[in-house]
C-alpha cells in the first residue's frame, strides 16, 4: 500500500488537519520535476513547506500532549475529592470519571498513532526528494527534526499516571499499599509464559488497553523515589555454548544462569538467578529461582572464593527469613556455583530493556509484561577484552541506544517483547479481554522465544551451528491489517467490559491461553526440531526508512542490524527469506570467505507425553514375547527328552538375547525422543533378525528330532 493512501485510511478523523500534508509535498515535488527541473527556487519553495508542516504537526503533539496531562491532572484531582467526601453519589462520580479516562487513553493511543504516521510520512517525502531531485535534503533537514523532537518524547509517565486512576476507580480507593519494588519480591515462582512480539506502532496501544483491566506496576530501584523501568541481566555460557544449546534444543533439566540488576549500574543489590528447564512427560514445570547477593563479592562468588553460607547465617541471626527458606537459598547459592566453576562458565550477553509490568498487588494470577528498548551486548572476551576479569563490562550503561559501543558488540530488537504470564488452573478459561488482546493484530505470537538464545544466535552467530527458528521472520514485517470493528470493539462501552467487571470477571476466570496462531506457532510450549539452511553469499542491505524511529539501528551509524537476503534452500529447509541476517563491519565478517558454513534452525514441534507412553508399550511388547518365548523354552529344558532338552536351550538363549535387545532398543528411542533427534525412530534389523532366527532355531529342532529316530 502507498503510504499516502495508508496515511489517509489511518488517520484520527477529528486531528485531520494537523497531520503532514503529504498529498501536496508530493504535489509539489512531482510539479517541480515536470516544469524545467527542480531548480533552486523550487527546492527553497519545498524546504518552506516542509519547515512549515514540520512546525504544524510538531506543535499539535506539544499542545495536544499538554492538553491531556491537564486532563489528567484534573481526573486525579476529581477521584481525591471524591475519596476524602462520603456522599452516595460517589458512585455516579466515579462513573463520569471512568469514561472521562477512557477517552484520555484512546487519545493518548491515537496521538502516539498520529506521531509515528507523521515521522515515517517526513522520512517517506525526504526519501522521494533525495531520489529523484540533484539536491540532498535528508542529512540537513533530519536535523531540523531532531530540534523540533516530536518523535521522541515518551508517554510513560501519563500512562503510569492513568493506570494509577484506573485502579483507584476499580477498587474505590481501598487499596492502601502496592509493591513498590516488584523486582525483589519473589524468590520462587512458576508459571505458564506465553510470548508475543509487538511492533513500535502498537506498543502505546496495547498498553493502554492493558492498563484498563491491570495496573501498572511500578519497578523501582532501591533508594530512590522515581520508578526506573531498565533491567540488565548477564548471561554466562562457557566456551562450547553448552547452556545456549540445552535451552534452544529443550533438553531436560537444561539450565540459565544470570546475574541481573534493576535501575542503574551502581545498584548494590545483584540477583543471581537460575532457569531450569522441565519436560511436560515428567508432570513438573519449568522453575525460576534466585537470591541476591551484593555487587561487590559478586567476582569473589564466581570464582569460588566466596561462601555463600556467611550471608545466610546473618539472615538466620536476624531472623529475617524463614529456615526452610534460608536453606533453600543456601542450596540455590551452592548448587550455582558449583555449576559456573565446573562448567566454566564466564560472562557471554547482555540484555537490557525498559520493563512495563501489569499486575494487581498480591495477586499474580494473570501478570503481563511489556518490554520495550530491548538490547543485546556482547560481554565475552573471545576476540578482544570487554568484560576482562569482571563478572560485567563497565562501559556499556543503562540508556538505550547505545550508540558509544562499537557496532558489532549491539544488537538491537526491532520489537517489543509482551509476555502473558497465567497460573494454571485445571478447566478455568483466561479473561475475554486477554483472550481478545492476544488474538488482535495488535501482537504476534512466538512460542518459546528467548532473549539470551537471541543475543547468542546475532551476536556470536559464527560460534554457534544451531540457530532459533525465529530468526528467518525477522525480515518480515509483522503489522496486520486492522479489522473495520477494532476501535467499537476496544473503546464502546458495549465492547469490552468497564474496568471494574474486568477486575470481578479476573477473580473468577483464570487458565491458559488460547492458541489460534499458525503451525509452527501454536503451541507455547512446543520442543524443537533441526533444519539445516545455507546462508547466501551475497548480502543485500535493508535501506527501511524506518529504522531511526523503531530504535533498529546497528551502533554508531545507526544502519539497520537486520539485513534482507534471499537463499538457497536445501529439503526440509525453513520456507522464507533467511538470509545474511546479522551483517557487521566486524574483522570476523570482513575476512570471511564467500561461502559460509551451514546452519542449523531448531523448529518448534511439541513432542506429546503419548510418545513416550508409545515407547514403553513398544518395550513391554518385546518383553512379552520373550517371556512366552522362555517359559515355553524352560519348560522343554526341564521336562523333555534330549532333544528336548537341546531345543529349549536355543529358544532360552534366542529369549535372553531379545530380551536384552529390546531393553536396549527402548532405550535408544527415549534418548532419541527425549533429545527431538530427527530420526528415523523405526527398527528394521530387530524384527528381521528375530524372524531369521526363530527360523533356524525351529530348522534345528526338526533337524535333531527327525535325525534321532
Amino acid at each position: 500500500m502507498k503510504f499516502g493512501l495508508q496515511l489517509a485510511n489511518s488517520l484520527y478523523q477529528e486531528w485531520r488537519f494537523y497531520y503532514i500534508d503529504y498529498d501536496e509535498l508530493k504535489r509539489q515535488l512531482k510539479t517541480g520535476l515536470k516544469n524545467d527541473g527542480f531548480n533552486e527556487q523550487k527546492e527553497a519553495a519545498f524546504v518552506e513547506t516542509l519547515e512549515r508542516e514540520l512546525e504544524k504537526v510538531a506543535a499539535f503533539r506539544n499542545i495536544k500532549g499538554d492538553e491531556l496531562t491537564r486532563r489528567v491532572q484534573h481526573c486525579e484531582a476529581v477521584v481525591d475529592s471524591i475519596l476524602a467526601s462520603s456522599e452516595d453519589a460517589d458512585e455516579a462520580r466515579f462513573n463520569r470519571v471512568e469514561e472521562e479516562i477512557s477517552r484520555i487513553t484512546m487519545e493518548v493511543t491515537e496521538l502516539s498513532k498520529f506521531i509515528r504516521l507523521n515521522y515515517s510520512g517526513f522520512l517517506k517525502i525526504l526519501k522521494k526528494h533525495d531520489k529523484h531531485t540533484s539536491f540532498m535534503l535528508k542529512p540537513t533537514f533530519m536535523i531540523r527534526m531532531n530540534a523540533r523532537p516530536f518523535y521522541k518524547q515518551s508517554f510513560d509517565s501519563l500512562i503510569l499516571r492513568l493506570s494509577k486512576l484506573f485502579d483507584t476507580i476499580r477498587t474505590g480507593g481501598q487499596r492502601s499499599q502496592e509493591n513498590a519494588n516488584a523486582g525483589g519480591s519473589q524468590q520462587n515462582f512458576v508459571r505458564r509464559t506465553t510470548k508475543y512480539w509487538v511492533h513500535p506502532d502498537n506498543v502505546t496501544e496495547v498498553k493502554c488497553i492493558i492498563l484498563k483491566y491491570l495496573p501498572v506496576l511500578v519497578f523501582s530501584a532501591k533508594g530512590k523515589k522515581e520508578p526506573d523501568p531498565a533491567i540488565s541481566s548477564i548471561y554466562f555460557d562457557n566456551d562450547s555454548f553448552d547452556l545456549y544449546l540445552g535451552r534452544l534444543e529443550k533438553t531436560e533439566g537444561a539450565e540459565a544462569i544470570r546475574l541481573r540488576w534493576y535501575g542503574n549500574m551502581d545498584q548494590t543489590e545483584i540477583f543471581v538467578e537460575r532457569k531450569t528447564h522441565r519436560e511436560d512427560w515428567t508432570g513438573e514445570q519449568s522453575v525460576k529461582s534466585r537470591f541476591p547477593i551484593k555487587e561487590k563479592y559478586v567476582n569473589a562468588y564466581l570464582k569460588g572464593d566466596f561462601d555463600y553460607s556467611k550471608i545466610i547465617q546473618k539472615l538466620r541471626d536476624k531472623k529475617a527469613k524463614g529456615e526452610k527458606e534460608l536453606e533453600h537459598l543456601e542450596t540455590l547459592a551452592r548448587e550455582v556455583q558449583e555449576s559456573v566453576l565446573k562448567k566454566q562458565l564466564h560472562p557471554v550477553v547482555r540484555t537490557f530493556y525498559n520493563r512495563t509490568a501489569f499486575q494487581l498487588p498480591g495477586d499474580a494470577r494473570v501478570r503481563i509484561s511489556l518490554d520495550t528498548e530491548l538490547t543485546m551486548i556482547r560481554e565475552d572476551n573471545e576476540d578482544r577484552p570487554r568484560s576482562g576479569d569482571n563478572w560485567r563490562r563497565v562501559d556499556a550503561g543503562t540508556t538505550a541506544p547505545f550508540d558509544y559501543l562499537p557496532s558489532e558488540d549491539v544488537c538491537p530488537f526491532p520489537y517489543a517483547i509482551l509476555e502473558v504470564k497465567l497460573q494454571t488452573q485445571h478447566g478455568a478459561e483466561v479473561p475475554k479481554w486477554v483472550d481478545e488482546l492476544v488474538n488482535s493484530h495488535l501482537v504476534e505470537e512466538v512460542p518459546k522465544f528467548s532473549k539470551f538464545i537471541h543475543g547468542v544466535a546475532t551476536l556470536l552467530e559464527n560460534r554457534v551451528s544451531l540457530l532459533p527458528f525465529w530468526l528467518p521472520q525477522m525480515d518480515k514485517d509483522i503489522r496486520k491489517p486492522v479489522p473495520a470493528d477494532w476501535r467499537s470493539l476496544e473503546w464502546s462501552s458495549t465492547g469490552l467490559p468497564s474496568s471494574r467487571e474486568s477486575s470481578m470477571e479476573r477473580g473468577r476466570t483464570n487458565g491458559h491461553l488460547r492458541r489460534t496462531k499458525s503451525n509452527l506457532r501454536n503451541e507455547s510450549d512446543a520442543d524443537s526440531v533441526e533444519v539445516i539452511v545455507e546462508h547466501p553469499s551475497e548480502d543485500v542491505e535493508d535501506s527501511d526508512e524506518r529504522t531511526p524511529l523503531l530504535g533498529i539501528g546497528g551502533g554508531q551509524n545507526g544502519s539497520s542490524s537486520f539485513n534482507r537476503g534471499t537463499h538457497r534452500q536445501r529439503p526440509f529447509s525453513w520456507a522464507g527469506g533467511f538470509g545474511n541476517l546479522f551483517k557487521r563491519d566486524s574483522p570476523q565478517s570482513r575476512g570471511a570467505s564467500t561461502t559460509t558454513p551451514q546452519k542449523r534452525i531448531a523448529l518448534p514441534v511439541r513432542v506429546e507425553p503419548k510418545v513416550f507412553f508409545a515407547n514403553e508399550r513398544t518395550f513391554l511388547s518385546w518383553l512379552h514375547f520373550c517371556i512366552v518365548l522362555g517359559g515355553l523354552a524352560l519348560g522343554l529344558l526341564n521336562f523333555g527328552d534330549r532333544v528336548g532338552q537341546i531345543s529349549g536351550l536355543i529358544f532360552t538363549l534366542v529369549a535372553m538375547m531379545f530380551m536384552v535387545y529390546s531393553l536396549f532398543l527402548y532405550q535408544w528411542r527415549a534418548h532419541k525422543i527425549r533429545n527431538r533427534d530427527a530420526g528415523p525412530y523405526d527398527d528394521r534389523v530387530g524384527p528381521t533378525v528375530l524372524v531369521i532366527v526363530l527360523f533356524f532355531a525351529i530348522m534345528i529342532n526338526f533337524w535333531l528330532k527327525f535325525s534321532s529316530v
